[in-house]
């Protein structure tokens, strides 16, 4: 007899991506950036913009060379190169040394992306493979952190200072966070909620693309309603944070707030190569992410672990992809022979 209609299922497989819908989508992640990027050289000051343009131009040139090299049709007009040139720019210091910034974006681009294939083929987020690779040859770049250069009246490069987290790894707390705001004149008290205000607006010390909440937000809430990103991997790694921070003893508030667990949720988990497809396989991608940032952030040895939690669940996403599988149509049920 023949069987039931059943469905048809879509195998785990690498994500093709024309150069005209990259483009469109390219654009839309450039635009969101943008309040985030300008807010991070008003602050942070000229060694801020220029890492963001070696990084976005090295990123470009290291995928054209590449392709030219190895005879592939040009694709850096998708504009996805500058994406990720970008994203490393922001998720770095701003007093990172500019041949480090080219470094990375070189790797980046030319082993995390086209090494795999290129363009829709790639594992892992070259933003954060990028980083990963910066952080573990250069810890002591990687960890050095600008104050504002707007909000003190100096230098980025000649001020230095501890990020919110960096309090937390080393013994403090969120009151300590609050002195220490409240002594650079950066929150009007050393009070919970006024650190939550500066930690929200963004005029402390961080990666030049982190520190704003408020930008991040808007970003996203413009991916969102171009229908650029899903919510559900977002939502997930926010929720998964706050749900590991309890039992972890820390402040979820504090934890959402702090570093860059916001920016990577909305940037780097709704990647569309490196993530899940099915909404099930998204919402189990970003809360493993969230879950696994704050126990890098708890017991780790950086204070910081968006890069690893999302670039551990971009290695589980193939088994997501298979085992949550999307249904793209049914087979219509033969009659049988004689009826």
């Amino acid at each position: 007899m023949a069987e039931n209609a059943r469905p048809m299922l879509l195998q785990s497989s690498p994500h093709i991506v024309s150069p005209v819908n990259a483009r469109a989508l390219m654009g839309h992640v450039l635009i969101s950036l943008a309040p985030a990027s300008v807010f991070g050289v008003v602050i942070f000051g000229i060694p801020a913009l220029a890492n963001i343009l070696v990084g976005a131009a090295t990123a470009l040139a290291a995928e054209a060379l590449f392709r030219l090299a190895t005879k592939q049709d040009n694709r850096t007009g998708d504009l996805s190169a500058i994406v990720t040139g970008l994203l490393l720019a922001l998720i770095i210091p701003p007093t990172t040394p500019l041949w480090m910034t080219a470094l990375g974006s070189v790797f980046a681009v030319v082993v995390a992306k086209e090494f795999f294939g290129g363009l829709g083929a790639n594992v892992f987020n070259p933003a954060l493979v990028g980083r990963a690779f910066l952080l573990m040859s250069f810890p002591a770049a990687l960890t050095t952190w600008a104050r504002p250069s707007a909000i003190l009246g100096a230098g980025a490069d000649s001020v230095t200072g501890p990020t919110p987290l960096y309090f937390l790894k080393l013994g403090g707390g969120v009151g300590d966070v609050g002195a220490n705001f409240a002594a650079l004149g950066l929150s009007a008290s050393p009070d919970y909620w006024p650190t939550m205000k500066t930690l929200f607006w963004g005029n402390h010390g961080g990666s030049t693309g982190e520190t704003s909440i408020l930008l991040v937000l808007a970003g996203g809430v413009y991916l969102l309603l171009t229908k650029t990103i899903d919510w559900r991997a977002p939502a997930a790694m926010i929720a998964g944070a706050v749900l590991a921070a309890l039992p972890a003893g820390l402040d979820p508030l504090f934890t959402v707030l702090s570093g860059g667990i916001l920016f990577g949720a909305v940037f780097m988990a709704t990647d569309y190569v490196s993530a899940p497809v099915t909404p099930a396989g998204k919402l189990i991608f970003g809360f493993g992410a969230g879950v696994i940032t704050v126990l890098i952030r708890r017991w780790g040895a950086y204070p910081e672990g968006v890069t690893y939690g999302i670039l551990i669940m971009n290695a589980v996403t193939p088994f997501l992809n298979r085992l949550l599988q999307r249904k793209y149509g049914f087979v219509p049920k033969k009659k049988e022979a004689g009826k």
